[in-house]
């Protein structure tokens, strides 16, 4: 199986390493970011509530404040609220807006270079096809088709880079929507958490206590 398999990548022409090597970044992007973008480690379950006492105790500052912003990419964001809320609503909103825009960044990350594989492959498949047509074309000018064999085995191995280039390219794109959809979900949670520290930071309950 696995001589199949060799005998077959290597009939498919040069391309093909292009197109493996495509592969391989699909898969280390796709297992990067599935263990990267857990929900549990860009907005923890609890956080906003932790915050919120030790806002009420008085003890996020400093070190403290300092410790929240390392702990995940929505202590990010409340941190730098939290850091500009004494300059009124609209300036922590801003300095929020801000901090998100570099997490959603972050969270972003390596999706272009994903979706670009998911575009370019069927193209790199294509054009091996191309060339490989072009060979089999350039055959029959020099030796005829006689050989019924071998003109149908130079077409099946034009064909193979195709076929490469579209098994790489689907589960690119697969993957690509997949973790768009996660990040916009992501961003929500974000947003919701931030909006309510902003809410309540400037509500008249806490300016009075």
């Amino acid at each position: 199986m696995e001589d199949t398999v060799y005998q077959i990548f290597l009939a498919g022409g040069w391309l093909m390493w292009p197109l493996l090597i495509c592969s391989i970044i699909v898969v280390a992007i796709s297992i990067e970011r599935f263990i990267t973008l857990k929900a549990d480690r860009i907005a923890p379950s609890g956080l906003l509530t932790r915050v919120w006492q030790q806002l009420r105790d008085r003890e996020l500052a400093g070190e403290s404040l300092r410790e929240l912003r390392d702990t995940s990419p929505l202590g990010y964001i409340l941190a730098a609220g939290i850091s500009n809320s004494g300059h009124g609503r609209e300036i922590m909103k801003d300095s929020i807006e801000e901090a998100a825009a570099q997490v959603v960044h972050e969270l972003e990350r390596f999706l272009t270079l994903l979706s670009t594989i998911a575009n370019m492959a069927p193209l790199i498949g294509l054009l091996g096809t191309v060339l490989g047509m072009i060979q089999v074309f350039a055959d029959i000018m020099l030796f005829g088709t006689g050989n019924a064999a071998d003109l149908a085995g130079g077409i099946s191995q034009a064909l193979i880079t195709t076929a490469a280039g579209l098994t790489i390219a689907i589960p690119a794109m697969i993957s690509h929507r997949y973790f768009e959809r996660h990040v916009e979900s992501l961003v929500v949670q974000l947003e919701g958490q931030a909006t309510k520290l902003v809410d309540a930071m400037h509500s008249d309950l806490f300016r009075q206590s």
